[in-house]
Formats: structure tokens, sequence, C-alpha cells
């Protein structure tokens, strides 16, 4: 199966994503790879703008994208951009290929990888937050969420654009604080839920696991694309680490 990547959101995001699915793929050769095409969408309006400040809808774009990955020959879509699935739901109305959840994913295996957890901090943008992506898929797992206070969001939302802008270096330093500061308050795991995080925010930096969710959607793309050619790795329902709880 060939999977598509709705990219450009931002295009570090998007290579990141491409990175982590060649390395979950099993392979000895460049024959074992997965067949992936890539539409990176760059002209995708800001989706923090839409759902903070009403700003221009990106669900025209993101809709434009998914329907051009579709003709070329995807047989799925994944999007590494966790607001952008605030727009889910118009993008599956118009293409007649499944579109991969990477909000739901990411939770179930977060439960999955950790069932005694309680609660979970999520780190992720604005637009993120303010539609509680995150907070309502934990709250139907039954984990409860901790978000960094409107002043560490802010600051988290200036690093998030420094990294599109390509200065990482200097912001790694803030999202370790921000990170720490949930983990204070009651965090048992923290989410990468912004697809800039884990480019700036190591497995290492925090005393608690960190959940990566581009890591996920990369797994789980493997493991769908894979389920085709070999059946017996599962069904397309179950975990891309295993069966879920």
């Amino acid at each position: 199966m060939k999977i598509g990547i709705l990219g450009g959101m931002g295009p570090e995001a998007t290579v990141d994503l491409f990175s982590k699915i060649i390395k979950a793929t099993p392979a000895t050769r460049d024959q074992d790879h997965l067949r992936v095409i890539i539409d990176n969408n760059p002209a995708i309006p800001d989706r923090q703008k839409a759902i903070l400040e009403s700003g221009p809808s990106p669900a025209p774009f993101l809709v434009e994208t998914a329907k051009n990955l579709a003709v070329a020959g995807a047989d799925f879509i994944v999007m590494p951009c966790n607001t952008a699935h605030f727009w889910i739901d118009e993008i599956r109305k118009v293409v007649n290929i499944p579109v991969v959840d990477m909000i739901e994913e990411t939770a179930r295996e977060t439960l999955r990888l950790y069932p005694s957890l309680r609660k979970v901090g999520v780190m992720a943008a604005s637009g993120t937050m303010r539609a509680g992506l995150y907070q309502k898929r934990f709250q139907d797992l039954g984990i409860a969420t901790v978000t960094p206070e409107q002043k560490d969001q802010a600051r988290l939302m200036e690093v998030i654009y420094l990294v599109k802008a390509g200065e990482l270096s200097k912001s790694s330093v803030t999202a370790i604080e921000i990170g720490r500061t949930l983990v204070k308050i009651g965090a048992e795991a923290v989410i990468a839920g912004c697809t800039e995080i884990p480019l700036i925010l190591k497995a290492s930096d925090l005393p608690v696991p960190i959940i990566d969710a581009t890591q996920v959607l990369a797994a789980r793309a493997v493991q769908i694309a894979r389920m085709y050619e070999y059946p017996s790795l599962g069904t397309v329902g179950e975990s891309p680490f295993g069966k879920r709880k």
C-alpha cells in the first residue's frame, strides 16, 4: 500500500514523519521500503490563527491536498500536524481513502504503553489546546490531562514558531522547562502533541516518558501499509505496537 503524507505544516515536521516512517520499516534493501507520496503544501493557512483568531480556514486547502494524494495513488493519508485534525471530519467526507487520526492513535497508544497512567501532560499548539483535541480523547479513556499555564503556553507557541523558522537550538531549553513544570504538577507522562516539539524535546529531557505523536503516527502508517502485504501482522484496528488493551 502507498502512504500519503499531507504535509507542509511545517515542512520540517513533514520531513520528520517521513524519516520516522523509513526508520520504522524493517528493511535491508531499497525494495523493502514502502511507497510514500508526499504533498508538502506550505500554502495551507495557519491552523492556530484559524481557531484562535477567526483567520482563514485551512479546510479547503487540506481537502484539496488530500484529493491530490488520492489521485496520485495514495491508499490512505496521514497528517503530521496535530491541530489540522480539528478538520479531519471535513477531509474524510470528500476523499474515498482512509485518513488516520493522529490524536486518537496517540491517546490509545499512551494507554497501551502505560495502562496505570492517571494523569498526562500535554504540550501542544494553542489551537490544539483550545479545541481540546487531546483533552477530550484522554477524558474518554479515563485519563486526566494537565496543560501549561497561560504564560507558559504563550512561551510554547513562541518556541513552535521558532522551530518553524529553523531556530531549533534556541527552543530546546524553554521546551524542557515547560515539560518539567507539567511533571511538577502531576504529569506521569508528557505528550509531544505538536509536530515541532519532537524536533527539540528528547526522551532524556524529562524524568517521565515523552510520547512522540509523530513517532506513533509513523509506526501506525507502517503497520497499516505492511498489513496488506503481510496479513499475519494483524488487522487495521490494532495498534502499531501490538494489540490494544
